[in-house]
């Protein structure tokens, strides 16, 4: 009865950690014979990465990082399952030797399993060294090691060993599918306006194809770097039947709202998931897209000719779902402003997927696996908190130290999942120090924005999850109920450390407009309120459980334990 309900006890941690794959999205065979295969996935938040290394043995394992792709200097961990139970310690070499087990155990062993003559080990460590014996997983390519044996005798492994180089926390999959083509969406000797800020549209007809085909990789094509400083593209509804051209937010061009693509300055190609990609195509005629590009002249420069745009890598070969972007955090409108003078002012954008069903007829759960934070030049900071029935249990993104002059997509590691009902606060920070004059909300790079745009899957018809302050709450609560008193006394108001902290608890505390937004321009207009964000620390290093010789039961109790690491 004790062994039933022991395996019982595994057979239900399996199950569950079969639940949990979007733990660990990236994948690589370690040798030439595909024997030996690494998945991994990471959370820089917490400072954590986890892994899972399989290997076409019923013998010991070896892993680790190397300096120099040797044995000497290694972090290494070794593991396996034995006539007597369980084994799994950190180690280091100092040499071409015996690895020597490390005094501080800093791996934490989650499962370790063989059968029809495969060892699998589920480990997860800390991003950072936590001993002189561990190396720092850095955002470089690293030099990761492997062996491992015939037997659980841990001996010399002869050639039963191997060095691969991988960037773990920058990671870019090698994808090349079958019948991979691909097609621009560019500008066209476009001349640059001798303004400071410009925004280009120009509206027009993408490849059509037959069948469904899914986009894998987005790769910017920029002509002027010193000038072009994003670009979106968005799907237009089949009332665009005809190209143009067009300052962006004047007319016609705002009919097309449904942004399908993003790259931002100093950001490369984006790979989407092996599990994901962006739909094209299909029987539904013809589709134009808008593409949007924000010129930053700061020179002024009158004669820049443009060609930018994004070229999209396409397969016929469909992936699993089909992926989306939603933009989230504070509604672009000028009536919001920022003080001068100010340190560190506060922004907050809210986005509450309890409204969904408003506008849409099947919403479910999203599965976000990236995203990309975006201000203007006083953004010194952003945060997307992540809230469920009320209490913040993540953070979905951050950067603590925002340069406008790098705006890449970030992938999270891992995918995370926000829950139909949970909610996502984007928080900006501000300094205007060096400013005399209230900084509006808007378009201008002079201007501010606060924003986080989520890749997600599987698809919805979404275009926007965004709030803005009640601004009728706001003049009532500042003594100016009319629009122009308002607007004279925020302009000659003397702005102070206490009159910012006044302002800013002021707009943080009011009730704001939530306003959710389908592809077809259909809105559900909300109240909500701030929730209050919180950092959260990174995790501690890790401690792993004794298991240099864990008989069954032993094991599954530590398992148990560490299920909800």
């Amino acid at each position: 009865m004790v062994t039933l309900s022991l395996a019982l006890l595994l057979l239900s941690f399996q199950w569950a950690w079969a639940q949990k794959d979007p733990l660990l999205p990236f994948s690589e065979h370690l040798d030439p014979e595909n024997k030996v295969q690494l998945k991994w996935g990471f959370d820089e938040i917490q400072g954590t990465i986890l892994f899972e290394v399989t290997v076409n043995t019923s013998g010991w394992v070896g892993f680790g990082f190397s300096p120099k792709g040797g044995m000497t200097g290694a972090d290494i961990v070794i593991g396996g399952v034995g006539p007597e139970g369980s084994y799994f310690t950190d180690r280091h070499a100092v040499g071409n030797s015996m690895p020597v087990v490390d005094q501080q155990q800093n791996y934490k062993l989650l499962s370790l399993t063989e059968s029809d003559g495969k060892t699998v080990m589920n480990f997860q460590r800390s991003i950072k060294a936590c001993d002189e014996n561990d190396l720092t997983i850095t955002n470089l390519p690293m030099k990761l090691i492997y062996a491992y044996g015939q037997t659980d005798d841990i001996t010399y492994h002869s050639t039963r060993r191997g060095t691969k180089e991988l960037n773990l926390l920058k990671y870019m999959p090698k994808v090349n599918p079958p019948n991979s083509k691909y097609f621009d969406m560019t500008m066209i000797n476009f001349t640059v306006p001798a303004n400071h800020t410009y925004y280009h549209c120009k509206i027009m007809k993408a490849p059509r194809f037959d069948q469904k085909q899914h986009i894998y990789r987005i790769e910017p094509l920029i002509t002027n770097i010193d000038v072009v400083h994003h670009l979106l593209l968005y799907r237009c509804p089949p009332s665009v039947t005809e190209p143009f051209e067009t300052e962006c937010y004047t007319g016609m061009d705002g009919q097309c709202v449904e942004a399908v693509a993003v790259w931002g300055v100093g950001g490369g190609a984006f790979e989407f998931p092996e599990v994901a990609g962006l739909p094209i195509g299909g029987n539904v005629g013809d589709v134009f897209y808008r593409l949007e590009v924000h010129y930053n002249n700061h020179n002024i420069s009158a004669d820049r000719v443009d060609n930018s745009g994004l070229r999209f890598y396409y397969t016929s070969e469909l992936r699993q779902h089909d992926a989306a972007i939603l933009g989230t955090g504070l509604a672009v409108d000028p009536g919001y402003a920022i003080p001068p003078k100010a340190k560190s002012f506060l922004t907050y954008g809210l986005c509450d997927t309890a409204y969904f069903p408003k506008v849409l007829e099947k919403p479910h759960d999203l599965q976000v696996f990236a995203v990309m934070l975006h201000t203007h030049l006083a953004g010194r900071r952003l945060r997307v908190g992540h809230f469920r029935e009320g209490k913040q249990i993540d953070l979905l993104a951050v950067d603590e130290n925002y340069d406008f002059e790098y705006q890449d997509v970030t992938n999270l590691g891992k995918t995370k999942t926000v829950k139909l009902g949970d909610k996502l606060l984007v928080e900006c920070t501000y300094n205007t120090e060096n400013r005399n004059t209230l900084t509006w909300g808007g378009l201008s790079t002079l201007e501010e924005m606060c924003f986080a745009t989520l890749f997600y899957y599987p698809a919805m018809d979404l275009n926007g999850c965004m709030s803005f302050p009640n601004t009728t709450t706001l003049r009532s609560e500042m003594g100016t109920p009319n629009i122009t008193t308002w607007l004279h006394m925020m302009s000659t108001k003397i702005w102070n450390d206490t009159s910012i902290n006044e302002y800013q608890q002021t707009l943080k505390r009011i009730d704001q407009l939530v306003i959710i937004a389908n592809s077809f321009k259909n809105m559900s207009r909300n109240t909500g309120l701030i929730p209050n964000l919180s950092v959260i620390p990174s995790a501690p290093c890790m401690s792993g459980c004794d298991t240099k010789h864990l008989a069954l039961s032993s094991l599954l109790l530590c398992l148990l334990v560490q299920k909800y690491y």
